[in-house]
């Protein structure tokens, strides 16, 4: 061979793109993308820009030679293919949520105008923002009253029993979902256009003189606009009794959401499990209440395992104790691999009064478990039931979950290995790992008192409950009060925490299927667990750090790899995990 051709071969090598390149670059220009256009929210402008940035990787990504690539960069392309067509069906989706919400933002796209400009970097024209922006308030106050007018009128006979084919779908008064979802898109608005102020007030000549004046008043009057469409639509008027609001899916959005989690599996297939686990939990909490002496009465057991509170001031101390505890378990027992940094650096921190009205319980917060106990500024009926719904037996199961070797070990661990699969995070991993973890350590007789295992069976039933209703919510099968029934009926809930729970399910922040992902997610752990520990193919401990080196990414894919299964560029979920975890 000529020294050239070699030359050219060692370029070639040195310039091929790998798909962890691609993510690698590909992350970089999201990033980019969302600062560049942070000023413009979710204009057409920007989503125009956004389908372009995924559909360009998508036609980047089918050059690569998927049976040239190595098992590990298989997994890679994959990954990226399924968020860039995830990606693509969620902008869709905000586009249809955008529209949904147009008769109620006329305004938007003097808004957009302004912000895309500066965006642009065009000079400019102060009299014409000036000219544009005048009229904003007065549309704004007109639109209001509008709003006002037909909400205090009464209709008549007529129109109170209008004819059923007759009906519009569309109505002039937003529902108060959509007066919800329309206030914050205002707040948005206003935020956007305070920005694009702070760009030129007091750096260009006559700015003031022009625009002080209209922007004023355009930005008191989508401030009132937006406290109307809260308080006098929605019905939030910061209070504890404030309504339950979210937007239900649907059947077909659900499932295309769930090929993407690689879940192969109907919403309805789904609650026959979580109903098929709650049963087997329930016949465990008999266990445990005739252990307590109290016949099978499982839920006087409960309501006597809540009394088992710590006294105020003692909660932070009680759950570092609770934390040390559980480290020592999975290390003495050789279980997984903790690092000696890893068990040090986690701390606690204590969630305020308004905090708990979204997270009654426990979380992570990257660093801290957040813990959750009565406030002196709560009224005596919600310190009671934050104490009672943070009991001890409570959590010595959520600790381990929140920390190690939960949360805390998988995202020490998700920095320092695969650090580029980490926005292909997905719940059914993240929360179906903690929750594995609750599974394993009842197998390993973590819980030595049936009052420590009504607690942890309150948490499983409890995920069991998320699936239930949450797909139940989507699928139009329950209502949200009827929601907040289940958790308190079936699951022993305090109502401040189950109304807190399902307000934070239905509000719409994040997927629809996040609190399926605890359950689902710890079934698929279970079932690769006897694939490969049970089988004697790997160690307890070899099976846990393969887990935690490989990323955060679809279980499906993580199987895929650790039994180095052949695999293809159109690769779609299949594997029904189930099978292998039924009682």
């Amino acid at each position: 061979m000529s020294r050239l051709f070699l030359f050219l071969l060692f370029v070639s090598a040195l310039t091929a793109d790998t798909p962890r390149d691609l993510i690698e670059q590909y992350t970089a220009d999201v990033k980019l993308l969302q600062r560049h256009y942070a000023i413009t929210g979710d204009s057409e402008m920007s989503m125009e820009r956004e389908e372009n940035l995924h559909q360009r990787w998508l036609t980047r990504l089918s050059r690569l030679d998927f049976a040239k690539l190595s098992a590990s960069d298989q997994i890679d392309f994959i990954l990226l293919r399924n968020d860039l067509e995830a990606s693509l069906m969620r902008l869709s989706d905000r586009r249809d949520d955008a529209q949904e919400l147009t008769p109620w933002l006329p305004f938007h796209p003097i808004i957009d105008g302004l912000t895309e400009q500066r965006v642009h970097g065009d000079s400019l024209n102060v009299e014409k923002a000036a000219t544009e922006l005048a009229p904003l308030a007065k549309t704004v106050t007109d639109l209001q009253n509008k709003l006002k007018a037909i909400k205090e009128r009464k209709p008549t006979a007529k129109e109170a029993k209008p004819e059923p084919e007759k009906k519009s779908s569309a109505s002039p008064l937003p529902t108060p979902l959509q007066a919800m979802r329309t206030a914050d898109s205002v707040d948005a608005m206003r935020e956007s256009l305070k920005s694009w102020l702070g760009n030129y007030e007091g750096f260009l000549p006559d700015f003031n003189w022009w625009i002080k004046q209209p922007y004023d008043e355009a930005a008191k009057a989508l401030e009132g606009y937006a406290k109307y469409l809260r308080e006098e639509i929605a019905g939030i008027k910061g209070k504890d009794d404030a309504p339950l609001l979210g937007k239900a899916q649907g059947a077909s959005n659900l499932q295309d959401q769930l090929a993407h989690e690689f879940i192969p599996y109907t919403p309805d297939e789904l609650i026959s499990i979580a109903e098929r686990e709650f049963t087997w939990c329930e016949t465990e909490m008999k266990k445990a209440a005739q252990d307590m002496k109290l016949d099978d009465d499982w839920k006087k057991a409960l309501l006597r395992v809540k009394l088992q509170y710590v006294r105020p001031g003692e909660q932070e101390t009680f759950v570092r104790a609770e934390g040390k505890r559980a480290i020592e378990f999975v290390t003495k027992r050789d279980l997984v691999t903790v690092p000696a940094d890893c068990a040090e650096w986690w701390g606690t921190r204590m969630l305020g009064p308004q905090e708990q009205k979204q997270m009654p319980y426990a979380a992570y917060s990257g660093h801290d478990i957040l813990v959750a106990y009565a406030n002196e500024s709560m009224k005596h009926e919600d310190k009671m039931m934050s104490m009672r719904g943070n009991n001890r037996p409570f959590m010595r199961n959520v600790v381990p979950h929140e920390l190690i070797p939960g949360h805390h070990l998988q995202r020490y661990m998700a920095d320092r290995h695969s650090i580029h699969r980490q926005g292909f995070s997905t719940p059914f991993n993240v929360e179906g790992w903690a929750l594995y973890w609750e599974m394993r350590l009842w197998d390993l007789g973590y819980q030595t008192t049936p009052e420590d295992r009504i607690g942890a069976l309150f948490w499983r039933m409890h995920r069991c409950a998320r699936i239930i209703v949450t797909l139940k919510f989507h699928l139009g099968q329950m209502k949200p009060d009827e929601m907040v029934k289940f958790l308190v009926d079936r699951v022993g809930h305090e109502k401040f925490g189950a109304t807190s729970e399902v307000r934070r399910f239905i509000k719409g922040d994040y997927s629809p299927l996040y609190q399926c992902g605890y359950m689902l997610g710890g079934l698929q752990f279970i079932a690769l667990h006897k694939e490969l520990v049970t089988s004697a193919k790997m160690t307890e401990k070899q099976f846990h750090d393969a887990i935690l080196h490989l990323g955060p990414i679809p279980i499906e894919l993580l199987r895929a790899s650790l039994l180095k299964q052949p695999l293809t560029s159109d690769f779609k979920t299949s594997w029904k995990f189930d099978a292998a975890t039924k009682n």
